[in-house]
């Protein structure tokens, strides 16, 4: 680990932590979200409307920016590319070998049998991304150029864009594969690892100037607790500056899942949850130790006019809100609530011609309700107060009496 990059842990309680991750960029006070800005930037917001919402980190996806890594490279890099200038990730592009793996939909599980049986009309041919040990082919499913994969070239893809920190390159699974499939998407994802981390060592020493990166081991192994505690602790003891938690299971397993990672990973490195950011999954997450979180949701939902509360999500588009003229959240501190736009009115910007203004309301307000949550949630750590704030919060949020 560089001294350019390194994690501090501040205040600790069996596997919570509120801690501090030093990078190039500037520090990163955990736990905490990533804002998602999928083709860096996130939609709909400029940048200093994203730092507005109390954002600290930006996430970008390889896979997405791999066209344009070169430009990224020679404007300085992902923070200076995208007018952000703080703190950045990027994934790895492993999501897609899963997303496209499946056909766009048409397939749930990239094991032959698993499609035999549930999907008879489907078959290999439907899958836009072939997996193999050596990498990945994958055809892009806008313009069919098809492209391969492989952990050395997702490393070059990374260290050209330049983020702080990088995800090695892996194979998610579905939910709908088998144990077997598991089994060997986990040694595939094993073998990459130890691939990227020889080449991000090749691209690191070749280029000596440029500020260091990070590279984040990521755990597969879906909701099986042998190749969770496998994964831990093969990856647990290479080199890694830090691990990413991910893969595909029932949301009622994901406590036990991340007890059984946490409780074996390096407790001095960060442990970054990878797409997930409703408030019980963001609970869980932090009491089962880990640090930043990351998720397109809350830019996605406010497009679609989905609300964030502390009393619960809300659809503007309802007609009850149509005549509603109090502000979407009395408690809230967002630029939004606090120039006192109403509900009505956000309610006539989603049904105007031009919803752009819509959409930027909307994603300031739910990012900055998530990312206040991750304020408070890290207070009550230092406080000693985390339970305390868990129940009250769920309890309001949920409905649960």
């Amino acid at each position: 680990m560089s001294s350019e990059f390194r994690f501090e842990i501040i205040k600790k309680r069996g596997l919570i932590r509120a801690g501090v991750i030093h990078t190039p960029h500037g520090d990163i006070k955990t736990p905490t979200f990533a804002a998602v800005g999928t083709h860096a930037e996130v939609k709909y917001l400029t940048p200093e409307q994203v730092k507005s919402t109390g954002a600290q980190v930006m996430l970008s996806n390889a896979y997405h920016l791999s066209r344009r890594a070169k430009k990224i490279d020679q404007a300085g890099g992902l923070a200076a590319y995208s007018g952000w200038h703080g703190p950045t990730m990027t994934d790895s592009g492993g999501f897609q070998v899963m997303s496209l793996g499946s056909g766009v939909g048409k397939v749930v599980s990239m094991d032959k049998k698993d499609i035999a049986k549930k999907h008879a009309t489907a078959s290999v041919k439907d899958r836009l991304a072939i997996v193999t040990d050596d990498g990945v082919t994958i055809s892009n499913p806008f313009d069919a150029q098809v492209e391969v994969w492989t952990p050395e070239y997702s490393m070059q893809i990374q260290h050209a864009i330049g983020a702080d920190i990088m995800m090695a390159f892996d194979e998610l699974t579905s939910i709908g594969d088998s144990y077997k499939y598991n089994c060997e998407a986990l040694r595939r994802t094993h073998a990459w690892a130890q691939r990227c981390l020889v080449e991000h060592a090749r691209l690191s020493q070749k280029r000596p100037l440029k500020p260091y990166q990070a590279l984040y081991g990521v755990l597969q192994g879906a909701h099986y607790k042998s190749l969770r505690q496998k994964t831990a602790k093969f990856l647990g003891e290479m080199d890694f500056d830090g691990y990413g938690l991910g893969g595909a299971f029932e949301k009622s397993q994901l406590g036990e899942i991340l007890q059984w990672c946490n409780s074996i990973l390096p407790e001095n490195k960060p442990r970054h949850l990878l797409g997930l950011s409703k408030p019980d999954d963001i609970f869980v997450g932090v009491a089962n130790g880990c640090d930043t979180f990351d998720c397109v949701a809350p830019t996605r939902e406010a497009r679609h006019g989905r609300i964030y509360t502390p009393t619960g999500d809300i659809s503007i588009h309802n007609a009850r809100f149509a005549d509603d003229n109090s502000i979407l959240d009395e408690f809230c501190d967002c630029p939004i609530c606090q120039s006192g736009m109403t509900k009505s009115r956000l309610r006539q910007l989603f049904k105007s011609d031009d919803k752009e203004m819509a959409f930027t309301a909307a994603s300031i307000h739910n990012l900055r309700f998530i990312e206040r949550l991750f304020e408070q949630i890290r207070q009550s750590i230092l406080d000693g107060t985390f339970e305390q704030l868990r129940d009250e919060f769920l309890k309001k949020y949920y409905g649960i009496i």
